[in-house]
């Protein structure tokens, strides 16, 4: 659902109006909030080019926000807690070193990725295409490659094998092209609609394999097969350990405790890259906002939570609200999050708190911080969308447990369409953030204007709420639609996928 401008009344008007918002608002600059994008990737510069929860650059984060905060005069709390890191520790490389040369880019939504399971190894040589099906069959898994022995029949050993998915899973092919001597292993999606990106976590199904083992959008595998003879160098050098990361949690010292008003974004980027749009862009709206807050005397508590190890899968904001009482968390009467607020091909996405448009509704109370979300981009006169509690950012552990939850999401991997187009502006049929989880999502990544706006919206709501939360929470939060499991769920991460 798609809402072009109409007129509404601006949410502090519909909560009493309070002339305090707009001087915030006018306060919390775009170009204020960038300064603060401009830090964040001088840290990421200076740490390897990522600010990954577990390594210093999201070290350098913390301190950063950290310090900030104190400096305006509020609480601050490092709240340390350990968990997995899974990933590598030298880049990953799939180049194509003949004829004109190529690097491919790593990651989910990129070119290729590392399947669960492979084993470290860096190889050069030369592919081997086994029994491909190319042009694509018309219907999924018409390709068999690599799931017999005899597709092997003339196979070279020492090359690197060339596989198609389809029919039988990864295990299969990959140990199919081990006993024929292949030095590694790549296996790309088979072609089909809905077969052509990594949209899946390919996995191997555990321990044994020997070679080192990539999966491929289906473009990527068709080029690389399109040359007999072509060699490709692969460095795959992973890394799992258990590591600590932080959340920094911010309270005012002044307002109600039984009434607080929390603010959330994660801090931490993927291993990748410097993660500006996400989620820096986040994190600089509700940091921004806190600091021009901070001499105000709010009637309701404020807090504001920078959450690591969000992509690991919501790990911060889990172990945060696992760690509340039941008295605690019956005081936070709102949380509001915001994850990727400046998309570069953005649409003004606003959660769909009373379920209208996805037929999922946020805890009682959520309906009303949709509704002022709505207000204030009707107000000026700005379209706006719905978008979904998916569950894949953290304000599922809160809705979880009941909390009344809201926030703006401005698109990551998702094409954006034609209707949004002619609505919001920006290219139909290319991502909302063409560098979603990439090196790339640095800061030329953003969009400043969306930057800007989404920081008013938060700066508004943030200003009325601080005083007067209206209808939000006068009734007791409904059971949250969705399971604590489910809610820890990180869909960034899709799927598993055997053939």
């Amino acid at each position: 659902m798609i809402l072009s401008p109409v007129a509404f009344t601006a949410p502090a008007e519909a909560h009493g109006g309070r002339g305090h918002v707009q001087k915030l608002v006018k306060a919390v600059s775009g170009k204020n909030v960038k300064k603060h994008l401009w830090a964040l990737q001088a840290i990421a510069n200076a740490h390897g080019g990522t600010r990954v929860s577990g390594t210093p650059g999201f070290d350098a984060s913390r301190d950063y926000v950290a310090h900030k905060l104190r400096r305006a005069g509020y609480d601050v709390t490092i709240q340390p807690f350990a968990f997995t890191f899974d990933g590598y520790i030298t880049p990953p490389v799939l180049k194509r070193t003949s004829g004109e040369q190529k690097t491919y880019t790593y990651g989910f939504f990129s070119d290729y990725v590392a399947m669960q399971d492979s084993p470290a190894g860096s190889v050069s040589g030369t592919l081997q295409a086994v029994d491909l099906v190319l042009p694509p069959g018309p219907a999924a898994n018409s390709s068999s490659s690599g799931c017999e022995a005899s597709d092997f029949a003339g196979f070279t050993a020492g090359n690197i094998a060339l596989m198609q998915r389809g029919t039988c899973n990864f295990r299969i092919k990959v140990d199919n092209a081990i006993a024929a001597g292949a030095s590694a292993a790549i296996v790309f999606n088979e072609g089909q609609p809905g077969r052509t990106e990594i949209d899946l976590n390919p996995t191997l199904g555990g321990p044994g394999v020997t070679i080192p083992s990539f999966f491929t959008s289906f473009e990527v595998g068709n080029e690389l097969a399109a040359t007999a003879g072509t060699t490709v160098q692969m460095n795959w050098d992973p890394i799992v350990e258990t590591r600590t990361t932080y959340n920094v949690i911010a309270q005012s010292r002044k307002g109600d405790p039984d009434n607080v008003v929390m603010l959330g974004a994660h801090l931490d980027s993927v291993q990748e890259g410097p993660g500006i749009n996400d989620n820096g862009s986040g994190s600089a709206g509700i940091l921004e906002v806190a600091l021009q807050m901070a001499r105000t005397k709010p009637k309701n508590q404020l807090r504001f939570a920078f959450w690591g190890a969000e992509e690991f899968g919501l790990l911060g904001s889990q172990h945060y609200v696992n760690a509340l009482t039941p008295e605690e968390r019956a005081k936070i009467g709102l949380y509001l999050n915001f994850d990727m607020i400046a998309s570069p091909n953005y649409t003004f996405g606003i959660y769909d708190g009373d379920g209208d448009a996805f037929g999922t509704a946020g805890p009682a109370g959520s309906d009303v911080i949709e509704e002022d979300f709505e207000k204030f981009f009707a107000g000026r006169g700005l379209p706006f969308t719905a978008t979904a509690f998916t569950g894949r950012s953290d304000y599922g552990p809160f809705i979880a447990v009941g909390i009344p939850s809201g926030g703006l999401f401005t698109g990551a991997e998702v094409l954006k369409t034609e209707a949004e187009a002619a609505i919001f502006g920006g290219t139909a049929g290319i991502p909302l953030d063409p560098c979603y989880h990439s090196v790339c999502d640095t800061i030329r990544n953003i969009s400043d204007r969306a930057l800007d706006v989404n920081s008013d919206a938060i700066a508004t709501l943030a200003g009325t709420y601080a005083f007067d939360t209206g209808t939000i929470g006068a009734t007791a939060p409904a059971p949250a639609a969705r399971s604590a499991e489910e809610a820890h769920a990180h869909t960034h991460e899709p799927a598993d996928s055997a053939s």
